[in-house]
């Protein structure tokens, strides 16, 4: 190993192998929750110099994790604790080659910061539309390799609508690079889609085509209050009818959510919020009418039980801003809160109100004084299904004592209403278990096979997704 370092040195400098303090960054991820030791920290700054590390790192069959802004939750972009693995982050591949106005995209490289990305594009009048928490942080490779969708994909898709080409480097440094940016192109099989959602398994993204939307001309935000789950797809299927196109944002909370927010949230608590999101073309004040006149529809429909309780409306772009800050700011207030037992979960909108009213006594049933605290996207089903500890214990506890009765809880009523355990976090090496014994042997053996097509010495990420 000693051998690897001093030739990686030698051939792309001290700087670009980091060992030691230096690496530690790189080392764990940014919860704490999978540490681990790395040989070495690999910083390409090239697609060739990508090629050239992994040929190297080939010669000694050294195992590669590629890292991206090392924002997942689970354990997909770390090292494990054995030492002999090389971490290999694109955070220095960060150039925007090139936003194309005329047929809306963008070509960048992996590194990119969503946050960057987004604001760059700015200035061409387009929108980027793929929004996160951790859009700060996350770099375009990392949302590729884990096909991650966030709070627009009501409108907008996952990360993989959103993909027009990709560049990869195989785990023996051959280099595949469909950049074209085509929209129509059916020169045979699509590979780009076996690297989306791969979590670096199969091949290291150096660069991608990405779509680009035009920037709205308008941006409206409204809160509602509502007392139950059924009033809220109730509210979701109108919206969507009613407001159409317009609506690209459709956002839920429980109440032990919403007391995470306080005292900022704009109105008092209920049994459930919604922050809900319309972007248009239209001028302010036409969308403005619009959202008010469906609001007054809903409340006309049934006046002696209106759907929803109590409605804010953004008045400005700043109040826009803060509605969306304040959702965004949830992962961040659960972890000053001591944190919790993540579930990424998706479900068939009409089992939804089911699988809450199942699941939720069978886990107090586990650990009696529970707190789910329930949000997420409910315009693609996907939730964010957490367990806080009960008054007086701690997290440690929890996961030491309950963490695997609980998951397996969650996950056992997800499959029997058709759901999946993994909405947009991945697999990585917090759930491969869960993979292998929920998945049909017939597609894990396949997904073996294309492993071992692309990687056959099991070189990069081993021990993640499979």
């Amino acid at each position: 190993m000693s051998l690897l370092l001093d030739t990686l040195r030698a051939q792309f400098g001290s700087a670009q192998v980091l060992t030691g303090p230096d690496a530690a960054p790189f080392e764990r991820d940014w919860r704490g929750q999978f540490p681990g030791q790395a040989r070495a920290v690999l910083l390409p700054r090239s697609r060739e110099e990508v090629q050239a590390m992994l040929r190297r790192t080939a010669e000694f069959g050294v195992d590669i994790v590629p890292q991206g802004g090392n924002t997942g939750l689970v354990g997909g972009s770390t090292p494990n604790d054995s030492g002999r693995e090389l971490v290999l982050s694109l955070k220095r591949m960060n150039v925007i080659h090139r936003v194309n106005t005329g047929d809306l995209s963008v070509h960048a490289e992996a590194g990119c910061v969503l946050a960057m990305l987004q604001h760059e594009v700015q200035d061409y009048g387009a929108l980027f539309p793929l929004s996160l928490a951790s859009e700060g942080s996350a770099t375009l490779g990392g949302v590729l390799a884990t096909n991650a969708g966030g709070t627009q994909v009501l409108r907008w898709g996952n990360a993989r609508e959103l993909c027009l080409g990709l560049e990869v480097v195989l785990a023996d440094g051959t280099l595949l690079s469909d950049l074209d940016g085509l929209r129509k192109d059916h020169r045979g099989l699509n590979l780009r889609d076996l690297f989306i959602g791969s979590e670096g398994t199969l091949g290291v993204i150096t660069a991608a085509v990405m779509k680009l939307v035009p920037a709205p001309r308008t941006r409206l935000a409204a809160w509602l209050t509502l007392a139950s789950l059924c009033d809220v797809l109730h509210l979701f299927r109108s919206a969507r009818y009613h407001l159409g196109e317009s609506l690209s944002g459709f956002e839920l909370m429980n109440a032990s959510v919403q007391a995470l927010l306080e005292p900022a949230l704009p109105v008092r608590s209920a049994p459930w919020a919604v922050l809900l999101e319309l972007s248009s073309g239209q001028e302010e004040e036409r969308l403005r009418s619009q959202l008010e006149a469906w609001l007054a529809h809903e409340l006309a429909m049934n006046p002696q039980r209106p759907r929803f309780l109590d409605a804010v409306i953004g008045q400005s772009e700043a109040q826009f801003a803060q509605l969306w800050a304040l959702r965004e700011s949830i992962p961040e207030r659960q972890t000053r809160a001591g944190g919790n037992l993540k579930h990424d979960i998706s479900l068939p909108l009409d089992v939804m109100e089911a699988f809450l009213a199942a699941v939720e006594p069978a886990l107090q049933a586990v650990v009696p004084g529970l707190r789910p605290q329930v949000f997420g996207h409910a315009g693609d089903g996907n939730l964010h299904f957490n367990l806080a500890p009960p008054p007086g214990m701690g997290l440690p506890e929890l996961r030491e004592r309950h963490g695997e009765a609980l998951t397996r809880c969650v996950f056992d009523h997800v499959a029997l209403h058709g759901g999946s355990f993994s909405a947009e976090h991945g697999i990585g090496r917090l759930r491969r278990e869960e993979l292998a014994r929920t998945l049909a042997p017939e597609r894990l053996e396949w997904m073996r096979r294309v492993k071992a097509l692309f990687d056959p010495d099991n070189r990069l990420n081993p021990g993640r997704v499979l």
